[in-house]
Formats: C-alpha cells, sequence, structure tokens
C-alpha cells in the first residue's frame, strides 16, 4: 500500500506538524477557524525524507498523488494550471518541522507564461502586474530550480532601470517589464545551454524537486546544526494558490508579530510594503514601512489583520509570527508560527502570559530555551559613553558589538573561528550569509528592516543586528565602508548598539550585563521545579560573588592552582619545587600557605552558609616552572655573555629541574594524588590553608562554609585511602591547636574511566563524588582536546562522525555512562553518597538533562552560566516526571 504524500489543506490541523512542517500545519489550522488563507496542499515530510534517502527519487506513486491533488485543487478553485483562460498560478514553498526562517527555498507565480501572462493581465485589469509575475517568475525559478547565478538577473534588472532612468522596481513600466522578461528568458537559455521546459506540471514537480534538494543546502546544514535540529525530519513543501501583493496600491505584502520580538512588549509591530510581493520584505531588497502606516492606506484591511492576531495568538497562547498578503484590499493569511524572540523577549512574554492567565508557570519555563538565556549574561556599551554615533539604522537585534569589519560572510568564519572579533557588514544579508552571521559579534546591513532576514536570523542566535541603516555606503571591490566623511576599511574596528540602532566608529567600553526583573522572576519559577543543585566553578572572591548573584547553591569546583600562579607567590613555588629535600619544602610550603589562607578566606567570605568544594593541586609541577627551551637559552645567553655566577647557576638549577621533571605527556603523568602521593606536604599545606581559612570566616562573620575537600585524579583505592588519612589528620591537628569544632568532608573527583568502574571501592573512603567530564572525556575517547579541537574533532562534528563536540555535550554513550556506572556503583556501598559534575558539562542543556537521568545532586558551571543551569535542571526534571 502506498503511503499518502499529499494533504489537501482543508485536511490538515496543527497537530500534523511532524509530517505537514510548520507552514503546512499552520495554514492547515488558519483554515480549520475560518481565517482566511489560500487554498492548495501540502506534500509531506515523509515524502522528503523518503527522496533524499533514495538518491533523489521519489517514492512509488508521489508523482500520482501530486496529479491528483492538483487536479483536486483546479477544481475547487475553477482555475487550471497552465490554462489559458483562468490560469492558476501557485507558490511552492518549504516548511520545515522547526522554523528555520529564510534557510530554504521558494518559487513564486509558478504557472505564469507566454501563454498565460495576458490571461492574468486581463483578469486583473492591470499589464504592469501581470509582467512584473512574469519576470520574477524566471528568476526565482530559474536560480533555485535551474541553478542560474542571481547576479546574471540581477544585473540585467539594474542595467534596465539604469537605461530607463528610473530607480525602483517600481518605476518600471509594463513596456520596460516585457523587454526584461524577453532578457531574462534568454539569460536562462544561454545559461542552461538551451531552452527550459515550459510546460506548468514539469516546472511544478521540479520546483518540488528543488525545494526537497533545499533541505540539504550549505546554509540549512549550517542552521540546523547550529540549533541542533535533526537532518532526518525533512521539509514538507506547500502548494498554495497565489494572491498577489503586486496588484497595484492597493494591494500589499507582509510581516508581523503579535509581540514585540526584540522586548516582548505588547503593541503593533510589523513591517509592509504596498504594490509588492513577500520576498520584497524578508530580503530586504526595500526598506519597508511600518505595520502602523497601514492604516492610513488599507484601514479596512489593517483592522482585520490585527483582529486576526489576536485570534491567533489567543488560540495558540503564544506569541505568533505572521506572513500576509493584502490583495485589492482582501486580506490573507500565508503563514503563522510561534515567533522567534530575543531571550529577553522571551522571559517577558512568559511572564506576561502567566499574568495574563494564558499558560501557568510550569508552561512558560517549558517556552524559554536555557541556551538563549545566554543572551542576556553579555556585555552592553557603558552608559556612560559620550561617542557620537556615525549612523544610525533600525534597532533590529539588540545587544552591543565590538568587531573589525568584514564584508562577506565567508571572511566572517574564517576569522570568526580563529578567535577573531568582527562585525559582517552587507547591503543586505542573505540566507547564504548564515555561517558568517554564526560567528560575527554583530551585523550591519544598509537595507532591510525589522523583519527582514538579517534581523529575524540574528534575533535567533542573540546577535545585536542594526539594519537598514541607509546612509552607509560599501564598496565591496575596495572593502570599504563610508559613513559620511568617514571611510572605514576592512579590519577597522566598529560598535554596535542593536538595542538603539546606532553605529560608532570606534571600540567602546562594554559593561557587564544586569539582570533584570522578569529574568529573576522566571528563574525563581525554575527553581521551584528543579531537584537538581546548582553550583559554581570559582577560584577567587569576585567570581564567586558573581556566582552567587546569578543564584549558585555554592561552589562546586575551586581549583587551587590558579592560586600557585599568581606573580606575588610564583617564586615562593618555584622554591618549592627546587628544594631537595623535605625540609626545604616544608619551609618554601610554609610560605605559601598564609597566601592559600587569604584566597581560601576570600572565597569562603563570599560563599559564607554554602558549600564549598576545593580540589587540591591538580597540574604537574613543571607547569610552575619555565618552558624548557626559553630556561635553556637563558643560561645560553648567560655563558655566552658572562653573567653572574650566582644567577647562572641558579638559572642551571632551574634548568636541570625543568629538565627532571618533563614528561611527554603530562596530563597523564605525575599530576593529582598522584603528585601528593610523591610529596605528602603539598596536600598538608593546603589542608591547613583551607581550615584555617574557614575558622577566620566563622569567626569574623559568624557562619563559614560547608568545606569540601576533594582529592583529584584518583584511580587506585590506595590513593583515596592514603590522602584521606593525610587530610583528615592534618585537620584534626588544626582544630586541635584551634580549639575548636568544624564539619568537613572528604572526596575525589572522577575522570578516570577505571575510577569510575571501582567507584564502588572508592565510595567506602568518600564523602562525595565530583565528576570531572573534561578529563573523563579526554580519558575515554582517548583524545587531547587541545589538539583535537585545533585537529579532526571541528571535521568529526560537520562529517557527521560525531553527532556534537563532546567536550560541550556530554557523550552520553560512552562517557555518560561512566558517570551512571560511577554513581551506581558508588551508592552502592555507600547510601550518602553525594554527587555531582564540575566539567564544562555542567552548565550545558542537552548534558544536563542527561544527568538528570543519572540521580546527581547537582551541577556546577561557570558563574555566568548558572542562569542557564537552573534553567535546564529545571526542564530536565519536568521532562523526567
Amino acid at each position: 500500500m502506498t503511503d499518502k504524500y499529499i494533504y489537501d489543506i482543508s485536511e490538515g490541523d496543527a497537530s500534523m506538524k511532524p509530517i505537514l512542517g510548520g507552514k503546512g500545519a499552520g495554514v492547515a489550522e488558519m483554515m480549520r477557524l475560518g481565517v482566511p488563507v489560500p487554498d492548495g496542499f501540502t506534500i509531506t515530510t515523509t515524502a522528503c525524507v523518503e527522496t533524499m534517502n533514495n538518491n533523489g527519487e521519489w517514492p512509488e506513486g508521489m508523482r500520482e498523488q501530486i496529479a491528483e491533488g492538483l487536479k483536486r485543487f483546479e477544481e475547487r478553485t475553477g482555475r487550471t494550471l497552465g490554462g489559458k483562460d483562468k490560469p492558476l498560478l501557485v507558490s511552492v514553498r518549504s516548511g520545515a518541522v522547526v522554523s528555520m526562517p529564510g534557510m530554504m527555498d521558494t518559487i513564486l507565480n509558478l504557472g505564469i507564461s507566454d501563454e498565460t501572462v495576458e490571461a492574468v493581465a486581463a483578469e486583473a485589469n492591470n499589464e504592469r502586474f501581470a509582467w512584473d509575475c512574469y519576470r520574477r517568475f524566471i528568476q526565482m525559478y530559474g536560480e533555485v530550480v535551474e541553478g542560474v547565478s542571481q547576479h546574471l538577473y540581477e544585473d540585467a534588472l539594474t542595467a534596465k532601470k539604469a537605461e530607463k532612468g528610473v530607480e525602483g522596481d517600481t518605476d518600471l513600466t509594463a513596456e520596460d517589464l516585457k523587454e526584461l522578461v524577453a532578457e531574462f528568458k534568454q539569460i536562462s537559455n544561454e545559461a542552461l545551454g538551451g531552452e527550459w521546459t515550459t510546460d506548468p506540471v514539469e516546472q511544478l514537480n521540479r520546483a518540488v524537486d528543488a525545494v526537497f534538494r533545499s533541505w540539504g543546502n550549505p546554509r540549512a546544514e549550517v542552521y540546523r546544526k547550529a540549533n541542533h535540529i535533526s537532518r532526518d525530519l525533512g521539509t514538507a513543501v506547500n502548494i498554495m494558490q497565489m494572491v498577489f501583493g503586486n496588484r497595484g496600491e492597493t494591494s500589499a505584502t507582509g510581516v508581523c508579530f503579535t509581540r514585540n520580538p526584540s522586548t516582548g512588549d505588547k503593541g503593533i509591530y510589523g513591517e509592509f510594503l504596498t504594490n509588492a510581493q513577500g520576498e520584497d520584505v524578508v530580503a530586504g531588497i526595500r526598506t519597508p514601512r511600518h505595520l502602523s502606516e497601514m492604516e492610513d492606506v488599507l484601514p479596512e484591511a489593517y483592522h482585520e489583520l490585527l483582529d486576526t492576531m489576536a485570534r491567533l495568538e489567543g488560540h495558540y497562547k503564544d506569541m505568533q509570527d505572521l506572513e500576509f498578503t493584502i490583495e485589492n484590499r482582501k486580506l490573507y493569511m500565508l503563514q503563522t508560527r510561534n515567533g522567534k524572540r530575543t531571550a529577553a523577549a522571551a522571559l517577558k512574554i512568559a511572564s506576561d502570559l502567566v499574568d495574563e492567565g494564558v499558560i501557568d508557570k510550569n508552561e512558560a519555563l517549558r517556552r524559554i530555551e536555557p541556551g538563549q538565556l545566554d543572551q542576556l549574561l553579555h556585555p552592553a556599551i557603558d552608559p556612560s559613553n559620550t561617542a557620537k554615533p556615525i549612523t544610525k539604522g533600525l534597532p533590529a537585534s539588540p545587544g552591543a558589538a565590538v568587531g573589525g569589519l568584514v564584508f562577506d560572510a565567508d571572511t566572517a568564519a574564517e576569522l570568526g573561528e580563529k578567535g577573531e572579533a568582527v562585525v559582517l557588514v552587507r547591503y543586505e544579508t542573505t540566507p547564504d550569509d548564515i555561517h558568517g552571521v554564526l560567528v560575527a559579534q554583530g551585523v550591519l546591513t544598509a537595507h532591510g528592516g525589522m523583519t527582514s532576514h538579517a534581523a529575524v536570523v540574528a534575533r535567533g542566535f542573540g546577535k545585536p543586528c542594526v539594519a537598514g541603516a541607509t546612509t552607509i555606503k560599501i564598496d565591496l571591490d575596495s572593502k570599504q565602508l563610508t559613513v559620511g566623511d568617514h571611510v572605514f576599511n576592512e579590519g577597522d574596528v566598529i560598535t554596535l548598539n542593536g538595542s538603539t540602532g546606532e553605529v560608532f566608529g570606534e571600540a567602546l567600553k562594554l559593561i557587564p550585563p544586569r539582570i533584570n526583573e522578569d529574568f529573576q522572576r522566571v528563574v525563581a519559577w525554575a527553581d521551584e521545579v528543579r531537584t537538581m543543585g546548582v553550583r559554581a566553578n570559582a577560584d577567587n572572591f569576585e567570581d564567586a560573588s558573581k556566582a552567587r548573584e546569578l543564584g549558585a547553591e555554592g561552589i562546586g569546583l575551586c581549583r587551587t592552582e590558579h592560586m600557585f600562579m599568581a606573580a606575588d607567590r610564583l617564586p615562593a613555588v618555584r622554591e618549592m619545587i627546587l628544594a631537595e629535600n623535605a625540609e626545604e619544602r616544608a619551609t618554601a610550603l610554609e610560605k605559601i600557605l598564609p597566601m592559600q589562607q587569604a584566597d581560601f578566606e576570600g572565597i569562603f567570605t563570599a560563599m559564607k552558609g554554602l558549600p564549598v568544594t576545593v580540589r587540591l593541586l591538580d597540574p604537574p609541577l613543571h607547569e610552575f616552572l619555565p618552558n624548557y627551551l626559553d630556561q635553556a637559552l637563558k643560561v645560553q645567553e648567560l655563558e655566552l655573555t658572562g653573567g653572574d655566577a650566582a644567577i647562572l647557576a641558579k638559572e642551571r638549577t632551574t634548568l636541570a629541574q625543568v629538565k627532571k621533571l618533563h614528561e611527554q605527556n603530562p596530563m597523564l603523568g605525575t599530576r593529582g594524588c598522584r603528585l601528593a602521593m610523591l610529596y605528602p606536604e603539598i596536600p598538608e599545606m593546603q589542608t591547613r590553608a583551607i581550615i584555617r581559612a574557614a575558622l577566620a570566616v566563622l569567626e569574623r562573620e559568624g557562619e563559614t562554609v560547608g568545606v569540601e575537600i576533594m582529592i583529584p585524579l584518583v584511580g587506585l583505592e590506595t590513593e583515596i585511602v592514603t590522602q584521606r588519612a593525610i587530610v583528615d589528620r592534618t585537620a584534626a591537628d588544626e582544630l586541635e591547636a584551634a580549639g575548636k569544632q568544624l564539619d568537613y568532608t572528604i572526596g575525589t573527583m572522577i575522570e578516570l574511566p577505571r575510577a569510575a568502574l571501582i567507584a564502588d571501592k572508592i565510595a567506602e573512603h568518600a564523602d562525595f563524588f565530583s565528576f570531572g567530564t573534561n578529563d573523563l572525556t579526554q580519558t575515554t575517547l582517548g583524545i587531547s582536546r587541545d589538539d583535537a579541537e585545533n585537529g579532526f574533532l571541528g571535521a568529526y562534528v560537520a562529517d557527521g562522525v560525531l553527532p556534537r563536540n563532546p567536550f560541550e555535550t556530554i557523550d552520553i554513550d560512552g562517557v555518560g555512562q561512566l558517570v551512571r556506572t560511577g554513581v551506581e556503583k558508588g551508592r552502592s556501598t555507600n547510601p550518602k553518597l553525594k554527587c555531582g559534575v564540575c566539567g564544562e558539562h555542567g552548565g550545558d542543556p542537552d548534558s544536563i538533562e542527561f544527568l538528570q537521568t543519572v540521580g546527581l545532586n547537582y551541577v556546577s558551571c561557570s558563574p555566568f552560566r548558572v542562569p542557564i543551569a537552573r534553567f535546564a535542571a529545571a526542564k530536565a526534571a519536568m521532562e523526567q516526571k
């Protein structure tokens, strides 16, 4: 039995989104609600997937189903595709399950030809309109279906306007457009080496094929990877009767949102163009008018649109992104979908909808993507700034961006991936620029409006965008941007304020982000739901204070080695390393102890009343010494120049020690507890500093932290037994000497596969486990993070060998199973064992979703990711129920 690949619009509804795609399901639902939409039918996502999996061959029966669907469509409309009397003109549009604005292809006006153009003109009583549709069709069909280069058509259009002495496309007459159609056909045939098919049914089938292919185009692939959308979903194809916004000044087309997608505020938000088709608005080819101006030119359609917007938001209970066309004053809705929005807007909309009684708090949390909150945690322009903007455009996507100018997406991608801050400047962005937008700090365009491609995509990625800055002039050949008397070359630094639309010709100072009321309110809702705690990784007072401000419930990882690196204590550290016996080593450590204690006191003061996990020294000692080659050159220079004998002797001793400590693979060498096993004086000193700091804060503040001492890189039971004994003995000495009591716990970091596999034995001697998933990923996959990310790992992810970078999102099948094993085995011998994660995965929403299933007590992440982790933990808890 052949699958059903075609659905008339009247057969669908919103629940059929997985097979009809977002656009098809949305149009079907609007028809079901009685909202005016053009008629048509949808080809399912299943058809696309089966076509992809069959080397581009359509599944059996699909061609016949399209023919039958077209016949029903023609009967309903009383029109015929290719008919000379009442021709049917259609649009062929993609419709992914997950919204991917502008990433795939569209063909409009299919069905117009030499045979039908006069009938279209006669029916509309508008010859210019018909020929405008024809030239648009040839260009879109040529580009999308036949692969003719876009610039060939654009160059011809520009030349025609210059020849006729006009500026806008709308200034061309019917005769001008007839001439242009002839040129466009010649361009197409020359590019193809023969005449393309004029059979409208064959054109329709080829257009469907082209939309299927566009699911796999580079920009769509980039967008899907950036948004973690599965390629296996495919796209639907929507065949709909054309309605024409380009039939004169009583016709229009536009895009609108039921709330402001940048701020979340209620109000009229949208843009339109009279005498235009939809692509003119979103492509940024013409700068559109604000929706509120439509009341003056098309008042009845305007008020009907406002009523429809309110109705659809009420129905979907969420902010809607709508496309519409007005043909001879009659309104048609072409699309409705939940609108892309900034993080600030998402929070405000969710908060307001709860206040309005539309949704409850749990539904509000489901609406917000935790990863998107990162947008709110980026810097803004210092408000004390007095610089004057060099120009101003539309505030299309909020935030501040500072970077060097680049004029094409490829350069932006190349430099951005190297870590350089760039601002992408374009006349207007196209979907093909997606890879550049993704890595740029911000986007500046000369054309386009608040609903242009640049604006929508930038908002979706949280990138600041200033659109429609009409005073800027771009010279792509010389790679120059001119604004009035200012000339900027590629690489010159500018600043964008996407919240105001201002552009500054210099690098402005940025300030840390400020958390607003909506943010605090909705995060508090998340805290009511989540079951996992959220801590922060912090090594100093400032980071600890920021973490607490952002809602951290303690410190899950305090790295002590960063304290050793400070310039004022490095000499003492090197003295310890160069010591020739335990006595000399102890003397050096006595110098370091008060410095460590002071550091701990700062962190403990910031976190008083909350737990703090302090990891004992982890890296190998050679990291605190000079580079071997640099030290050898220093010794050689002293020898050749007859340097001071005492200095030379000292530097030779350092060189010998560097050579002695050198290891081929130090991250798998003498580090962590292995170093402490050789030099027990080090964990003794650190334990004394921790206990003394905790007591000092208790004395000064009246309360202290929950002290948790973590032993790193344990892989053998004997290691945890030996190191725990050192810590317990030293802590007891300190508490007895102080005459005080202090509760503390001792645990270990699980970062070796063997530790996870013998977790039941290790847990007999540990109060807690903290999974160091950074090193656990390296040791499980057998790869060096730094080398892999600069080498094969990027290619692996790009080619689909790995679905995600395992250092960003946990490798569930490998590393994840070791975490699960470690937790289960650890609790089998120690039911009270507390377990957390302190690697980078502790701030990744997808990893948190998995870690929730493992039964962790908490995750720990960088301070600015704490709110993201709080949201992610709440969503994970709701998913688990």
